[in-house]
């Protein structure tokens, strides 16, 4: 006699997040408060960079010019620190690159009590830290296959996106008054201690050596990489649709601009807390994801909102109206990033991992850093409302053209896919063996 199989959950338990990842690992937890921590910190950071800018030189450009100096680190770093994690221990990498980051605190808190702060040092901290950044990612990104158990992955992207977005809507609402009653230096001290703390769970996380058919980091296993992603064109379609949306609907680089035209320059941290705190009601009510198959159309479909949700937000002369949509949003964003990890993580090998992580942090972080120049420069050019709506009608156009040429990502299902199955079935081998 057989145990009935459980039965999936109802109600209202059906709808909160799956919590076996974080009870089945204990590197999983690790980096889960590793993550929750250092992101409250980021966040302050993200905050008051771009508001130090701001007072320094009184320019929009400026503001948006951090997306550029951080874009070539992001490309040079993100394709290299992907063949960096597949050939060295992904423990080491995240332990040295956190403290990397705090050290560049540093930096920022030193130049903030300056009498007069230099703009120069911003731009460079911006540039080493995306460097970091862009070695970290990969490492954190491919590791997580191989301390979480296969079905768990889509319940594990959804938690560690809950983590992202608890700090992400703490972070710049407290930014804002921290900011405005207690100053930069501040925002910046409490981002290092952060670090600090962070650096302490990552030390504690297992090793994770490099598998034994593991390259050396070299051009030629960039570019393998590169041909494995190229070949599979449901990934090929995650990537650029994210970049096309990030590119053209990503206002941040502006909202400093755009609460002082709604003259409401106390909705600043709220303005840059309300993309999380949309992404934070989905995780919170992420049990639905492990029930959905075709992660594919989710990928489009959630993109395209994001777009018709950041023209509406540039329309509106209501600061209400604006935090609102901007709150929708980032819940349609956060849908759209937890299928394409999904769909990542489900089917790239163990092998390759590191260096589609590259290539996925390329995907979602140089479409930020393009769109912060580009709604920089057309704030400059045609005025902050404008380059919001614009970018936004620009989005859903190019996330429609995008679905129709890869059809291949629409139809996309988890359950017959022959790399999700493989990687299935490869991980319960290996499962059995162990229990042998």
């Amino acid at each position: 006699m057989t145990d009935a199989a459980p039965e999936p959950p109802s109600g209202l338990r059906a709808l909160l997040p799956d919590l076996a990842p974080w009870r089945a690992s204990v590197d999983f937890r690790r980096l889960w408060l590793s993550g929750l921590i250092t992101n409250f910190g980021s966040f302050l950071t993200f905050v008051a960079l771009p508001v130090q800018i701001k007072e320094l030189t009184g320019s929009a450009a400026a503001v948006g010019a951090i997306g550029a100096v951080e874009l070539v680190p992001l490309i040079v770093f993100g394709l290299y620190g992907g063949a960096l994690a597949d050939a060295w221990d992904k423990r080491k990498l995240i332990v040295w690159t956190e403290a990397g980051q705090g050290l560049l605190c540093v930096v920022l808190l030193v130049n903030a009590l300056m009498p007069s702060p230099a703009v120069w040092p911003l731009y460079v901290v911006a540039a080493l830290s995306s460097a970091l950044l862009s070695v970290q990612r990969p490492a954190l990104d491919s590791l997580m296959p191989r301390i979480v158990a296969h079905e768990h992955l889509p319940a594990a992207a959804a938690l560690n996106s809950l983590r992202w977005q608890v700090g992400g809507v703490a972070g710049p609402a407290l930014a804002g008054v921290v900011v405005a009653f207690a100053g930069l230096g501040w925002a910046y001290a409490v981002d290092l201690a952060t670090f600090a703390v962070s650096v302490v769970f990552c030390v504690r996380l297992a090793p994770s050596p490099a598998s034994h058919e593991a390259q050396k980091p070299s051009l030629k296993s960039i570019l393998e990489g590169a041909r494995y992603a190229w070949s599979r064109k449901e990934l090929l379609g995650t990537y650029i649709i994210d970049i096309a949306a990030m590119l053209f609907a990503m206002p941040l680089a502006v909202l400093p601009f755009l609460a002082d035209e709604l003259d409401a320059e106390w909705s600043l941290g709220l303005m840059y807390a309300a993309v999380p705190a949309g992404a934070l009601l989905v995780s919170l009510t992420s049990g639905w994801t492990s029930r959905v198959h075709k992660h594919g159309r989710l990928v489009v479909v959630s993109a395209a909102l994001w777009g018709v949700c950041i023209a509406a937000a540039g329309v509106s002369g209501n600061v209400w109206l604006v935090l609102l949509f901007l709150t929708v949003g980032g819940a349609c964003d956060m849908v759209s990033g937890v299928f394409r990890g999904a769909m990542w993580n489900q089917t790239i090998p163990d092998e390759l991992r590191g260096r589609l992580a590259g290539i996925e942090l390329l995907s979602y972080s140089v479409g930020p850093q393009l769109g912060q120049v580009w709604v920089g420069g057309m704030a400059a050019w045609r005025g902050v409302r404008t380059s919001i709506w614009s970018g936004g009608l620009l989005c859903v156009g190019a996330v429609g053209l995008l679905a129709l040429c890869l059809p291949k990502l629409m139809t996309y299902d988890v359950r017959t896919n022959e790399h999700a199955v493989r990687l299935r079935e490869q991980r319960a081998a290996a499962t059995a063996a162990v229990d042998d």
